[in-house]
Order: C-alpha cells, then structure tokens, then sequence
C-alpha cells in the first residue's frame, strides 16, 4: 500500500503545482479574451479542464491518506 500512496501523493503534487502555472500562461494568452475583454471559450474550456485536474489532485492525496493509514 505504501507504494501506492506514493503514486498518488506524487499524482497530486504534480497535478497541483503544474495546472495553476498553465492556467496563468492560458489567462495572458490573446486568445484568452475578446476585443471587449471577455472571457472567450479557449479560456473557459480550460479553467474547466484545470479544475478538473485540480479536483483529480484533491482527490488523489485524500485516497493516498486512505492508503496510508489502511482504509483501502
């Protein structure tokens, strides 16, 4: 079980310190926001798919605990 709890503490690091960084670089893209400084469906597309991977991240360290102390 140890080895899996490091799986998925390493998939939770990962996925917590890479999406926020991407999300910063997709925010200043000029693709990003219309003439009107909108919002444009690049950008909502990914903060969607960047909670997801955040959720994912939350997800994974709560299930590596659960390893760790034998709940799974």
């Amino acid at each position: 079980m140890i080895a899996l709890s490091v799986l998925l503490f390493l998939n939770a690091a990962f996925n917590a310190l890479v999406w926020p960084r991407f999300y910063k670089r997709v925010a200043d893209d000029p693709r990003a926001r219309d003439e009107n400084g909108k919002p444009t469906a690049f950008l909502k597309v990914h903060a969607i798919l960047i909670a997801i991977a955040l959720v994912l991240a939350l997800v994974s360290a709560l299930a590596g605990i659960a390893a760790l102390t034998g709940a799974l």
